[in-house]
This record gives C-alpha cells, structure tokens and sequence, in this order.
C-alpha cells in the first residue's frame, strides 16, 4: 500500500486548468514533496517555459504557511487511508519513475489518458482536510454510511469562505459511529481515547496560553522600564524585580517600589547629566521618546511584513481566482485578477476577526504560527511603547492561535472545520482568563461576546481550559505579587443605598462614552485613516502617534505609568496608616479643598488625554487592545467622582444622605467608584454584560459589589445601545467588511420575499448537455470571475412533463476545480454526475478489499462523489425570517430554492445574504 504524499499545490492545480483546451505544448508534473513544503521551486517550475510572461508572474510557487503540507505521523489519531479506495479519484503521481508528460498533439487520447490516470490513482491525495474513509474497517457487511455518501465529498475551504456547518456534522457523526460500531478492545481503548482527545488539547492549550502571556507580560515590564531607566546589577530586570528589596507585607509592592528611591535603578537623567543629580526633565523626555518611537516602529513593522494577508497563500486557496488564459475567447472567458482587502493579521486586538472565523469563515494564516510570533512579540512592544493600547484583547487573538496549531495534530479537529471551532472556542475563553485573572468570566466572555457555537460540552470544555491557564500562570506569578493580575483589587467596605444615585451618573457616562468614542473611532477609521495619505503610510502613522503621545502623557505622572498601573491605583482603597499614597491619589486631609483639587485636576486631564488619544490609536497596524484604556478612562471618572462624594461627606458628615455611615468617616470608597465607572465605560464600548460583570467580581475577590456591577454594565449598554446600536467590535467588522452573519441581531422584513433575493442567472450544470472538461472550466472561470468563488453549481436535469428544470445535487467550486485539475489533459471528454453510478462504487468499495488484492478503481470522469445529492432546499413562497434561521440556526452554507412544485427557481448562499441583509439595514 503506497503512502499518500503531500496535498497538490494551488500553483500546479492552476498549471492543470490552464491547460485544458490549450494548443501550447505545456509540461506538466505535479509538484515535488520538497517545493510542496518549502515553496521552493521543484519541478513544476519548468512548466512555464512555454507560457507568457504575464502568466508566469501569476504562477510563482506558493508557501503553505499555517496549513500542514505534508503527510505525517498523527499524535492522536492513526493516519487515514488511501484515497484512492473511497471512491475519489486523485492527480497523477509525481516521482522518478512515473512522469506525466504531454506528447506533441495538445491532448491525449481518451483512452490513453484514462489507462494514465487509473493507472496512477492514490499516490496523492489532494488536500489535507480531505474527507475520511466512507468504510469502516471492522464493518463485516461493507456497508457504507448513507449520510456521508448522500452528502458528497468536501475537498477544502479557500480563505473567506464559509464552511458547511452540516457537513461537518454529519461527518464528525459517521466518523464516531464507525467508531463505536467496532467491539474489539483495541477498538474501544481508541474510543476512549477519541473522547478524551478534546480534554488533552483544550489541557495543552490552557498550559501554553498562560506560559505565552508569561512570556508577553515580562517582556512587556522591561521594555516599558527601559524608557526611564535600567537596572544597573541586572539590567534584563524590570524596575518592579531590580528593586524588590524595598517591598514590604503592608505596602502593595507596585506603587512601593515607583515611590522609593532605589540604588540599583538608574534613570537617564542621572546617567546622562553631569552631575549624575537626575533633575533635568528634558535629559528624562529625549530617552523616554527614542525608545518609546523605537519600539513602536518595530512592532509596526513586525506586523506590515510579517502577517501581510496576501503573503498567506496555502493549498487551500482557489487556483481559479486570478488566471489568466492564454486562449480566453467568448467561450473561454479570462478571470480578472481578484483584489482582497489586505489586512494585516497581528494588528489590533483580533477579536472581529476571531467573530468571524467562529462564525464559519475561514482565513487561512490568521491562526497560524507566523501570526503567534509576531503578534505575541509585537504586543510587548506596542504596550511597552505607552501607546493608549492594551494588551487584554489581543491574548484572546494568540490563544486562538494556540489552540488552532495544538488542534491540528488530531485529524479529528484538523480535518473537521466545525470542530476545530470548539477548540477555538475553548482557547478564547483561556485568552480572558490570564488576560483578567477570571476563568468563570473568561468562559462567559467566550459565550457572549465570540463564539457562534456554544453546546454544553463545549462550555466545559471552555471552563476547564480557561481554570487550566489560570492555574499556569498563578504558578508562573508574571509580577511577583502572587496576583494573575496587576489590578487585582480588595476592599473592606460596604456600599451604600444612597451610593446607587451616583453609581447610576457613572452608568450613564459609560454609555454615553462608549457610544461616542465607537462612532468617533469608526469615523477617524473610514474617513481619515482610510481616506488619506495615512492609508498608504501606517509606519508615518504609528510614529506620529507614538511622538504625540509621548507629549501628552510625559508630564503627568497618571499618563506617564502604564496602562494597567493606573488601573490599579485607581481602583485601589487608601488605608490609614499603610503609608502607600498609590501615586498621590491618597490625599492626608481630604476634606480641604486646596488639597483634593491638584489630584482632581491631574485625574481629569489623564481622563481627557487618554480617551482622546485612543480614539486615533486604535486601529493603527500594531496589535493593540481597547480593554485596559478605556477601564483607565471609566476609572478616572469615577474616581474623581469618588473623591467628590468623599469631599461632601466630610463637610456635611450629619447630612441625611450619610447617615448611614453612622459616623464613619471613612465609609466612602473611591475606588469602588473607579471600578464601577471602568466597568460602565468597557460596557458601553464592548457591550457585554454578564461575562463582564463576573470579571469584575473575580477582580475585587467578592460578590459583595454585585449590585452596583450589575447596575453599571446593564445601564452603561441601554444607554450606549440607544445612542449607537453597534459596539466597536461590530463596527471594526463593518469597516474591514468581514463576512460576519450576526445571530443577535433582529431584522425587519417587511413586504420582501425569498424571491427578492434569489440568484437566478447562477451558472448551473444540466444533466441533458454534454458536459465536457472544458465546459465545467469554462462555467467554474465565469463563477470566479463574478467574486462568488464561495458558491458552486446546482445540478440539474429536465423534468419528465414539462421544460422546466429539477434539482439533482450541488457541486461546490472548490470540489469542480479539484475534479478538473485531474482530469485537465482530456478537455473534450464527457464529465458524468451519476448518483447511482457513485453508491455502486462505494458500496463495493471496503477497507478489506482495499488492504487485499484488488482495490476497484474509480472513474476519474465520474463526479459523484463530490456532488452533494441531498442539498438544502427551501420552497419560494416561505418567509424570509424562516430562510435566516437556516442560515443562523443550521449554518448552511447555501440553500437551493424551489417552487411549490418542487421545480428549481435559484440559489441562495451565505455570502449573497450577508450582502442582502447589509443592504436592508442600510434601507431601514
């Protein structure tokens, strides 16, 4: 039994249809294992010697980055079988012995060419996510599972396409029921063993996702450092652990550490002067900038040449997009080139796009390893730069990334889209976990906010992988407090009734705030980011950015510190006699006047300079967060609110309102009034409510606070949701135009009907023509050609009493195009769709035969076995809203309409609604 070698290349698939019906003498061989994996150019490069430059230029070999090129031993599932007894034909092999060459006439004989390629079938398969074996190997009947053979064959999924979400259940299902249908103890040890698999990877990625944020959040503290400083006995330290000599058990080691003079820690001011006195603010302001623009700049460029989306170009992508024909006539019709917004995949936090791929879109390289280095080094650098930027979101981005690269080592979840997103799910929910130190928040993050698919099972799954990267990094300890994270807070008061009014003026600033800057941030984005000479000049952008930021927040010690620093200082309660003034928030007497307006006055103008500049950071190409400024920004509200009511209680303490605080001077909190006014603001910007709420519980270590929580967050979203129904991470998916079906959302359908929207001039296959090789490349190029490489071809035949059509099956576009590729050297040979000719050959087909003497071999003419012979369908005269839900509800992938008849009218597939329903929000 030959072993099955790497998945055809995108460049030598597009070598194939390119040679359909052209005169050139054109040599072609499938791609060698070593260009496959490397992208170099192996043999297949030869090829163009006969081709126009033009062509040429369009076919340099592609790197198969972030997807699994070659054929290797699996760490948890044994290696599926050859191909080539599943009822699939398979391109011609490629190796010393066996070459495929083409002779002086510019096609083979059909019979020639037919010996060829039945001759050669099963030495590669054509994609790594192919299809498993529709035989069992312990069947004793050879049956086939009927679901799986009705269904057809899926070949691969091209960069934003969307997946076929029953599909991959009903092959997950089949996979299992063969499964369990096996009775030897080998057999039920795998089967233990397949069920517990997703707990073992969701263990590894919680593991890995915590030892990167480790990673992240050190680096982060010593670069961050560098601007002012370094440490003179170790200069790899931050200044948190060059001075660790200073904590005590009484003071909170942060804010102790910033306020004492230390030895070991030198500033630039003190090495650059004469006199070694460090007083010179502008001695301190120059270091400050230049490492500040230096790493900002180099985490701008990590990102543009690294993770530039048209570098990513896997197997999986279309080799139909883009070509060009030597020969393209009426009938033979050239694809113009097809243009992709670019996006640069480690820039900002990554949160639309992880809504998009858990949708069911596909982005090749978004999840990949490329992305897990430049995005987790790129992080550090852009926060350490102080940037009004966080580091909270982009941590959901790489734990997607980790789990997507852990996944593929068990085919269950590397050959399964579907599945591979429970994983994902799981991974987001870990990302929130040692982002906040919250693993219940992070799994109900992982529910509200990202994921499109969220049963029980994988629920658990999120908790367990999101408890796993707490426990990581809690052992980890990244700051040396025993804290997961730096704000981490406690009180040892209780709130108020008379507390609830100005807990409601917070609420109602954070609505208000997250509604303005999302519409503010949207418009900077579309109309000055967009549509000026910023567009083509991002480095410029971030350095600009990074200069005026480096202005603004010099000066003021609560714009100097970190993002996350002032957080925790404001957040924090000032106790009597602790000695900690967490940075002067702390006033001796804070009933005068005189002495509370100087910290007011600083707090307000951090508050101003931070909401403005992460209105114009957000968005530039490094990878940025939004969680932690606009917490500082809903803390310093409320803090200097906090300070106001403590003001008033001390000059009115027998007042009625503080009555109840019988007497206690101190009962008034104002950090409790920063947490209150950071959870309004991240509310009204993010709009989550619940897995938010819980955060902040699991931030403060108590339930103690519940209400007041609960009130600001719920408040916080109607206020935002009334002023601007979309929050920034739905803005950020409309403004990159990311292919995302929002199951939330409510549409008014109005007088519109299924008929409004359905294709009907789509290209389609009739059973009553003469369907050549030719022919389905000729209609798969127009299909390419109108943008709707996502779609695919109804199959139909001519009813028996009338002229009108019935439907037979559905072929998608990637499934023609690798049938096609096969078959590419008879151009004018007749292709077949017959779906009783398809079953003979699987039900004959077995594991048993296969391993014996005789393998039945498939005709490669025949296109069955990709047809899917059971498509979705819906009659004409049904509502809209019914046609949502099997879009939303059923994750179809497109849905066949037919008329009360049964007779065929049109297509519908979940790109084209996206559009449809885009444009009715537009109408209303």
């Amino acid at each position: 039994m030959s072993t099955p070698g790497p998945p055809s290349s995108t460049t030598w698939r597009r070598e194939r249809l390119l040679r359909i019906g052209s005169s050139n003498n054109i040599q072609i061989s499938a791609p060698s294992e070593a260009s496959d994996v490397f992208g170099n150019a192996g043999p297949d490069a030869n090829v163009r010697e006969n081709i126009n430059s033009n062509e040429a230029t369009s076919l340099v070999p592609f790197a198969s980055y972030g997807t699994v090129p070659s054929p290797r031993r699996r760490l948890f599932n044994r290696p599926s079988l050859n191909a080539s007894c599943r009822g699939l034909p398979q391109p011609p092999v490629n190796n010393a012995r066996r070459t495929t060459s083409t002779p002086s006439s510019p096609l083979l004989p059909h019979s020639t060419f037919r010996d060829i390629a039945t001759s050669r079938l099963g030495a590669q398969r054509p994609i790594a996510a192919y299809d498993a074996p529709l035989h069992s190997k312990d069947d004793t009947d050879n049956a086939t599972d009927p679901d799986t053979k009705i269904n057809g064959i899926r070949v691969w999924y091209s960069s934003f396409s969307s997946i076929d979400w029953l599909h991959d259940s009903i092959k997950d299902s089949a996979r299992f029921s063969r499964l369990r249908k096996r009775s030897s103890v080998r057999s039920r040890i795998h089967l233990a063993f397949d069920r517990s698999v997703g707990w073992l990877i969701v263990t590894v990625v919680g593991f890995l996702t915590a030892v990167v944020a480790f990673l992240v959040v050190r680096s982060e503290q010593w670069l961050f450092d560098l601007k002012d400083g370094y440490c003179q006995e170790s200069w790899w330290k931050a200044k948190r652990f060059c001075c660790a000599q200073l904590e005590e058990e009484t003071t909170p080691p942060l804010t102790r550490i910033l306020e004492q003079d230390c030895s070991a820690w030198r500033t630039w001011p003190q090495i650059l002067s004469r006199d070694h006195s460090g007083q010179s603010e502008l001695l301190g302001y120059v270091p400050y900038t230049v490492v500040a623009l230096s790493l900002a700049t180099l985490s701008c460029l990590l990102t543009i040449y690294l993770t530039d989306s048209t570098t990513f170009t896997t197997r999986k992508e279309s080799a139909a997009l883009g070509i060009g024909f030597p020969e393209a006539t009426k009938d033979s019709p050239a694809a113009p080139p097809s243009e992709r917004r670019v996006m640069y995949y480690a820039a900002g936090s990554g949160i639309p796009e992880i809504k998009t791929i858990l949708s069911g879109f596909v982005i090749h390289g978004y999840l990949g390893g490329r992305t897990l280095f430049t995005k987790s080094i790129g992080l550090a650098l852009s926060v350490a730069s102080g940037l009004s930027l966080g580091k909270e979101g982009p941590f959901v981005h790489i734990a997607s990334c980790v789990g997507n690269i852990v996944s593929r080592f068990a085919s269950k979840y590397e050959n399964n889209e579907g599945k591979r997103r429970e994983i994902l799910s799981a991974a987001c929910a870990a990302g929130v976990a040692v982002a906040f130190g919250a693993p219940i928040g992070g799994t109900l993050f992982s529910l509200e906010e990202v994921s499109y698919f969220f049963p029980p099972k994988v629920m658990w799954r999120s908790f367990f992988c999101a408890m796993i990267a707490a426990i990581t990094l809690k052992m980890l300890d990244p700051f040396g407090t025993g804290k997961l994270v730096l704000f981490q807070v406690t009180y040892d008061k209780d709130w108020h009734a008379y507390e609830l009014l100005p807990f409601l003026l917070l609420s109602v600033f954070g609505g208000i705030y997250g509604a303005y800057f999302s519409k503010l941030n949207y418009r900077w984005s579309k109309n000055v980011r967009n549509k000026t000479w910023l567009k083509t000049h991002p480095v410029l952008e971030v350095l600009l950015t990074t200069l005026i930021t480096t202005l603004l927040c010099f000066l003021n010690p609560y714009t100097h510190m970190g993002g996350t620093e002032l957080v925790y200082n404001l957040f924090s309660e000032c106790r009597t006699g602790s000695g900690n003034n967490h940075s002067g928030l702390c006033v001796l007497d804070p009933s005068k006047f005189e002495h509370l307006w100087p910290v007011v006055r600083s707090i307000l103008v951090a508050m101003l300079v931070k909401g403005a500049l992460t209105i114009v950071t957000f968005g530039i190409k490094v990878p940025a967060g939004i969680f932690i400024p606009t917490l500082g920004v809903g803390a310093c509200a409320g803090r200097i609110l906090g300070i106001g009511m403590q003001w008033l209680q001390l000059q009115h303490p027998n007042s009625r309102m503080f009555r109840a605080c019988g007497g206690d001077m101190d009962c008034i909190v104002p950090g409790l009034y920063a947490m209150v006014g950071a959870a309004a603001t991240l509310s009204g910007v993010t709009r989550t409510t619940v897995s938010l709420a819980v955060i902040m519980f699991e931030l403060t270590d108590t339930l103690t606070y519940a209400v007041p929580v609960m009130l600001s967050v719920l408040v916080a979203k109607t206020v935002a949701d009334a002023l601007e129904p979309k929050g920034i991470y739905d803005l950020v998916i409309d403004l990159s135009q990311l292919p995302y079906l929002d199951a939330k959302h409510e549409y008014l359908w109005g007088s519109l009907q299924i008929n409004d929207v359905t294709a009907r001039d789509v290209e389609v296959i009739k059973l009553d023509q003469k369907n050549t090789v030719k022919s389905l490349r000729d209609q798969l190029l127009t299909l390419t050609s109108s943008g709707n490489d996502d779609g695919g071809f109804p199959i139909l035949r001519r009813d028996s009493n009338d002229d009108d059509m019935r439907l037979v099956g559905y072929i998608g576009s990637n499934e023609l195009e690798h049938a096609l590729s096969i078959v590419a050297d008879a151009a004018d040979d007749e292709v077949f769709f017959n779906p009783t000719y398809s079953h003979n050959i699987m039900a004959s087909s077995s594991i048993s035969s296969f391993e014996g003497a005789h393998c039945p071999t498939p005709d490669p003419f025949d296109f069955s076995a990709y047809m899917d012979q059971a498509p979705l369908t819906l009659q004409s005269n049904s509502p809209l809203a019914m046609l949502h839900q099997f879009f939303v509800k059923l994750g179809a992938r497109y849905v066949v309409v037919v008329g009360t008849d049964g007779l065929y009218e049109g297509v519908i597939d979940k790109k084209a609604w996206l559009v449809f329903l885009s444009d009715l929000e537009e109408k209303a």
